[in-house]
C-alpha cells in the first residue's frame, strides 16, 4: 500500500520559514518524480513544485520561484519543500505527490497524494 505522509507545517509570520517533509512507502521511490502542489480555502489546487527522479531537474510555479526549493532524498525515500520568505497568500494545504512522468506540473494524473499538511502565514 503506497503512502505519502507531509508534515512540518504550522503557523508562521510573513517573512518566516518553514520545512515540509514528505515520507514515502510502498512504492519504488527513486522510480518517481515526486510534486508538491497546494491549495488554499475556496481555491483549485495548484502546482507548486517538482522533482525529477534523480533529483537533476526542479520545476517551479512562478509564484514560488527563487523563494521555495524542493529537494529529495532517495536514501530515506522522502521528498521536501524549503518555504522561504513567506507570504499571507502561501497560507494553504500543501500536499505531495508521485508520478512516473518526468516533469509532472498538473494536478490531472498524479498517480499518488498524500494527505496534505497546513501551512498558515500571518500577516
Amino acid at each position: 500500500q503506497v503512502q505519502l505522509v507531509e508534515s512540518g507545517g504550522g503557523l508562521v509570520q510573513a517573512g518566516g520559514s518553514l520545512r515540509l517533509s514528505c515520507a514515502a512507502s510502498g512504492l519504488s521511490f527513486s522510480r518517481y518524480s515526486m510534486a508538491w502542489f497546494r491549495q488554499a480555502p475556496g481555491k483549485e489546487r495548484e502546482f507548486v513544485a517538482s522533482i525529477s527522479w534523480i533529483g537533476d531537474h526542479t520545476y517551479y510555479a512562478d509564484s514560488v520561484k527563487g523563494r521555495f526549493t524542493i529537494s529529495r532524498d532517495n536514501a530515506k525515500k522522502t521528498v521536501y519543500l524549503q518555504l522561504n520568505s513567506l507570504k499571507p497568500e502561501d497560507t494553504a494545504v500543501y500536499y505531495c505527490a508521485a508520478d512516473t512522468r518526468i516533469a509532472p506540473t498538473s494536478v490531472t494524473g498524479m498517480d499518488y497524494w498524500g494527505k496534505g499538511t497546513l501551512v498558515t502565514v500571518s500577516s
